[in-house]
């Protein structure tokens, strides 16, 4: 960015460390509700937390190739950097401590959170370059209302009526069973699943219209992101009613409430932060800046605690919850908490040294 939005890094930091929050509990058998995903239908704070940051790379497509040509290079730098996040992504699936790529791989899971930003960057960057803001939006709306009519009415190559439902008959994970089989998390879904990423598209390309709107020069740019947010907001919650509200689908409504929430979010930081110049947040800006590369590092570090043995019953991540977080006067969600708030706060403390030392590595 030749002059950066402070509060789309902050907030590009804080979706980091709250995805680090939620994927590192002392105990998965003792989370708070707000820090667990839906169970399929509804909307949890959790929920929020992977659409934010679709939402924010939409924002940075606007201002990392508004000067671009729109030529072979840069389609080459846009195709080389989604293959590189899909990259990142599968060796995650794929490592393990001293012996990486012995995975199973014949029920390796394929998609996954950097696979999917790969494929949406990829493909909304394309559509920003080649495309005007009418189109783009065009192009959303047209997606969510086909998605929402393949889910919702039409009959599967079986025969079978489609539902929302977590179900064989969904379309959704009928097509993301067939085509990648026991390539998936669950054996019957996905949530960053094949079809569910033709709407995640819609999520980035929200971004980039409010990209658009912040790279103007019109006045009172909080007041029109707090209007978009609310009306996004409105659509959002009366399309619940005929296509639920769910993540692991990446429903219709999900996209507008989702969205809705990113731009209320935003617009109340971009008028703290931006336009009245209060320093607030700085910490997040410091993570923000090494987004992905930050994420990356703690997937690493998370699955090697759970896999590498202390002694010979504990693993290094039960031996430090075990050692450090549990305690008679805590009870079991607040001690799982506690370990979570402490590697989020390791993570943030990386970030605030890679920033101070000038290191900013781009993916």
């Amino acid at each position: 960015m030749q002059k950066r939005i402070e509060s789309v890094d902050i907030l590009r930091g804080f979706a980091i460390i709250a995805m680090i929050l939620v994927n590192t509990p002392g105990s998965w058998s003792n989370v708070y509700a707000p820090l667990s995903h839906s169970e399929w239908h509804g909307l949890t704070p959790t929920d929020l937390i992977f659409p934010f940051f679709l939402f924010i790379v939409g924002i940075s497509i606007t201002y990392a190739y508004k000067n671009k040509p729109n030529t072979i290079f840069t389609y080459k730098k846009i195709f080389i950097r989604s293959l590189k996040l899909i990259g990142l992504g599968l060796f995650i699936n794929l490592f393990l401590p001293y012996l990486p790529f012995l995975e199973d791989l014949e029920t390796l899971r394929l998609p996954g959170v950097l696979q999917r930003i790969g494929v949406v960057f990829f493909v909304s960057a394309l559509l920003y370059l080649n495309l005007n803001w009418k189109s783009i939006l065009g192009v959303s709306l047209v997606i969510l209302i086909l998605y929402w009519l393949l889910l919702g009415f039409v009959p599967l190559l079986n025969g079978l009526s489609p539902t929302f439902d977590r179900a064989p008959n969904n379309w959704a994970n009928y097509i993301d069973h067939s085509l990648l089989g026991r390539h998936m998390w669950q054996p019957d879904y996905d949530p960053e699943g094949i079809a569910s990423t033709l709407p995640s598209i819609v999520t980035c390309l929200s971004g980039i219209l409010i990209g658009k709107l912040l790279a103007s020069n019109q006045a009172n740019k909080e007041s029109k992101l707090f209007g978009l947010a609310i009306v996004l907001l409105a659509l959002g919650y009366i399309f619940n009613f005929v296509f639920p509200i769910n993540k692991a689908l990446w429903s219709s409504s999900y996209v507008l409430v989702t969205s809705g929430w990113a731009i209320l979010i935003l617009s109340i930081l971009y008028y703290i932060i931006d336009v009245r110049k209060l320093n607030f947040g700085s910490v997040f800006k410091y993570v923000g800046m090494n987004a992905i590369t930050i994420y990356f590092i703690s997937n690493l570090i998370t699955k090697t605690f759970y896999l590498l043995k202390v002694g010979t019953n504990e693993t290094i991540h039960s031996f430090l919850y075990n050692s450090f977080f549990i305690h008679s006067f805590l009870n079991g969600k607040m001690s799982s908490l506690l370990y979570a708030m402490a590697v989020s706060l390791f993570y943030m403390g990386i970030g605030y040294l890679m920033y101070k030392r000038k290191i900013f590595i781009k993916v």
